[in-house]
Formats: structure tokens, sequence, C-alpha cells
């Protein structure tokens, strides 16, 4: 992927996104010793980054595959952006779903006029269950995180940051799939000024860390961490860009992604994911390192069940 791809995906996408906001804080500033640059996907249609990706690959499926409809399998973020992408251009969304995705998820798969097919909540079962749509409608897969298509539509989040503050001294992003952070290091490579990228990455769901350091693909066992949408695992296309271009990853705990959620939401008086949190806790885990340096977070979206909040209750009156 070269530099005028990233730069044509722009283009192409423009029409369907918001560009959103960079903001910043100065008390978050002050805890991080750092000039911090949060790049607002909270703001972005259907509340996160993944829009970008959904929409630069439909738009570029010719009009035979189109009226044939798209297939993915997500629990989260990807199945609604697909759904509104798909909704945009006047396409089929057919969305795999474990049967044990939360219902509000469901709700908005369904409003943006995705055609959910629930599983059973495996990977193997929602691959399946994809391949057969594939099979029996003649749809075009779209994979959430591991294709070309989709990981430079993410990457025009870090590059509207670049554009915005050119000479950021590192971008951090969140690490699940690994579209994001692919992206992020394409742009960052391109348009950067000597620019790192570091990952941010849950202790709990640490497999990116691991094949960093391996070398190689490592999976799982278990995946017990509230950034529920950084519970998936890297692939063969995102994979070789993470290992040229992510100087590191940086694991959080529980706490930590707990306490830079709450500091988001109160400080900033915006709401985000856990998932876009760790980010921020990587940086002020590693503070010291980036004393004094202008230093861009991504804030990956902002799609939380209100019900499910884990600052503790509100006491009454």
């Amino acid at each position: 992927m070269l530099k005028q791809d990233l730069l044509d995906c722009q283009a192409r996408i423009v029409p369907y996104i918001h560009r959103t906001p960079v903001l910043s804080s100065q008390l978050l500033n002050d805890l991080a010793g750092a000039s911090l640059y949060f790049k607002c996907e909270n703001f972005q249609r259907m509340g996160a980054f993944k829009f970008r990706g959904a929409t630069n690959a439909i738009l570029q499926l010719t009009a035979q595959q189109r009226a044939r409809g798209v297939v993915t399998h997500s629990s989260g973020n990807f199945a609604q952006a697909l759904a509104l992408a798909a909704r945009e251009v006047g396409t089929i969304a057919y969305i795999v779903m474990p049967r044990t995705a939360p219902q509000v998820k469901k709700d908005a798969v369904s409003g943006y006029g995705g055609h959910i097919i629930e599983c059973e909540p495996t990977l193997a079962a929602r691959e399946k269950t994809a391949s057969d749509l594939v099979q029996k409608y003649g749809a075009t897969f779209i994979h959430p995180s591991n294709q070309d298509e989709v990981i430079l539509g993410q990457g025009t989040a870090a590059l509207e940051l670049l554009e915005d503050h050119p000479n950021l001294n590192a971008i951090f992003s969140p690490v699940g799939g690994g579209g994001l952070i692919a992206g992020t290091a394409l742009a960052a490579h391109y348009f950067g000024n000597n620019c790192d990228v570091i990952g941010g990455e849950p202790e709990a769901a640490d497999d990116a860390y691991r094949s960093l350091i391996a070398g190689r693909i490592e999976t799982n066992t278990a995946t017990n961490t509230i950034a529920d949408g950084l519970r998936t695992e890297l692939g063969d296309r995102n994979f070789p860009i993470i290992q040229q271009h992510v100087q590191e990853i940086i694991r959080v705990s529980e706490a930590a992604i707990i306490a830079a959620m709450r500091l988001i939401w109160e400080r900033m008086k915006i709401i985000v994911e856990a998932s876009s949190a760790v980010a921020l806790a990587a940086l002020l885990i590693e503070k010291g390192r980036f004393e004094g340096q202008k230093v861009g977070i991504l804030l990956s979206g902002g799609n939380v069940d209100l019900l499910d909040l884990p600052f503790g209750q509100t006491k009454a009156g």
C-alpha cells in the first residue's frame, strides 16, 4: 500500500464521513507532561472509526458486486459500520453476529438496515456462517480489519490528525484486530515528520504485543477485558505493516483502562468506550518518556452501553 493509495482513499470517502474534531485538555496535558491531541472518532458516523474502512471497501465494489450485497462477521462496531455504509450506497449487508452479542448492538445494526444472521459465539461459527452467506447470495465478504481497503480507510483518521498537527512526535492507537494501528502506521510513515506509532493493548488480550516480539501472529486463549472492541486478533494483511512501522505496543491493566476512560469522561466531557481509553492509558503508564512532546491520541469510538458502565453506582439524592 502506497502513499497515493491513502490519498485516493481519503478523496473517495470524504463525501460520506465526518472530519472529526481534534480536542485537547489542559488538565490532561499537565497530567501527562506533554501536549496531547485527541482525534475524536467517537464523533464519527455510527460512533467509531470503522465507518471509514467500511465505506472505502464498499465504494470500490463493482455495480454487479453491490447488487449482490456484502457480508461480514462482527459483534460490535464494524457490524454497525458496514450496515450504515451499505445503506449509503444502496446495497444489502448481511451481518453475522454471535447470539450472545448485546441486544443494544443488534438493535443498532438493524436500525442501519443490516440483516442480522445469528450464530454460536465462536470464531469458527462466525466464519462458517459468513462463508455460507457468500455462497448463498454471491455476496462479497468484507473483513473488519484484515483487508487492504479497510486498513487504508482506517488510516485516514491519522491522516486528518497529521494534516491538523503535522509535527506530532508520536501517535497512540488502540490495538485489536490491527486495522486501525496498521492504517495509522501507514499515515505516519508517509505523512508524519519522524512520528512514532505506539499501540495500547489490554494485558488480558495482549496477542499483538506478543506477536511483535515473536515475529509471528500470536493468539489469545482468553480475552477477559472491559475493552471489548480489542478482543480480536491480527491478520496476515495488517501484521506485516505493524511489524515494519509500529515502534512498540504497551500493555495496560484493566484498572488503568477504567481510570483513563473516567478521566476522558470527566475532564473532556465526551463519551468514549473502554477500547478508546486504552491509548491514553498506555501513554500515562510511560508518560516520562514523552515529556514535553506533541502526542496524538486516537479515540476510536464512543459506543457504550450506558447501563453497564465501570464507574460504580451513583448515590441517589
